[in-house]
């Protein structure tokens, strides 16, 4: 069994409409259980820090202005092959292209609001995982 973790966030255009539950909810039918969860509101300074790697890309002002424009809903999520299941789940970052009956296909309106972040790989993962949570907060029997 190659069970592992990946991290997520219901960005703040979902929290405002109102579909927090509805995409954890979505989650765990996949087969994703909860190690670590939190509400918050991150501040420019924070979003820009969390998404330094796109600093030099044009959007980067646009995307740290939507991250911190809302609270958002950070989680840490344990299955077999996590981050690509958790990839195959939310669907493509334009929700026009994202397949049916995935998270974003459902909830997201923009390739920016679009409702939900995933890591792309098991070390992103555990560096972005880090970056909410410390080793205290998250916690595999926890539901």
């Amino acid at each position: 069994m190659n069970t592992t973790t990946t991290f997520t966030m219901i960005k703040p255009d979902a929290v405002k409409a109102g579909h927090t539950g509805a995409i954890l909810d979505d989650m765990i039918k996949a087969g994703f259980r909860l190690v670590a969860i939190k509400h918050l509101r991150l501040t420019p300074e924070t979003a820009g820090i969390f998404y330094q790697i796109h600093k030099e890309r044009p959007f980067f002002n646009d995307l740290v202005a939507f991250m911190s424009s809302g609270p958002i809903v950070a989680a840490v999520l344990e299955k077999e092959n996590a981050v690509e299941d958790f990839r195959k789940l939310i669907g493509a970052t334009d929700p026009s292209k994202a397949d049916a009956g995935t998270i974003r296909a459902k909830y997201a309106s923009s390739i920016q609001e679009n409702a939900v972040h995933g890591s792309d790989s098991n070390e992103n993962a555990e560096l972005e995982a880090s970056f909410f949570f410390s080793g205290l907060e998250r916690h595999p029997d926890f539901l």
